[in-house]
């Protein structure tokens, strides 16, 4: 089931959903998992990955907080959710320059998912009225 689908069965869409923000909560959800991930094997590295472990951590807490509140239909709270997605690129633009400083391919895979999520972080932020 596709996050656009379960929007559009919430009352108030009227099945109008902002498939910007769908996406941007698709790729939010998807980042956080992979820069838990990240910073996980980071720390099984024999290098020193203290601060991309710390970048890591806190874009999937950033991210997380992005795809919850992107899914919210209820009310309207357009201030919070542009500083949050905003603040979500700016974390995942942050992580993928960390990641990109290692040759490990967990960091490229990483910096990657980054990469993308701020993209559509930007696209969410430019649909929201």
């Amino acid at each position: 089931m596709s996050i656009a689908r379960m929007a559009a069965l919430h009352p108030a869409t009227n099945d109008r959903v902002n498939e910007a923000l769908a996406a941007a909560a698709r790729h939010a959800m998807f980042c956080a998992a992979m820069c838990t991930s990240c910073a996980d094997a980071c720390s099984a590295e024999d290098m020193d990955m203290r601060q991309c472990i710390r970048v890591c951590l806190d874009c999937a807490d950033i991210c997380q907080a992005a795809s919850r509140l992107t899914l919210r239909q209820t009310g309207r709270n357009a201030m919070i959710l542009r500083a949050t997605l905003e603040l979500c690129a700016h974390a995942c633009e942050a992580c993928a320059e960390e990641c990109d400083r290692h040759a490990h391919e967990h960091c490229r895979l990483c910096a990657e998912m980054c990469r993308e999520c701020a993209q559509d972080c930007r696209k969410a932020l430019a649909s929201i009225q």
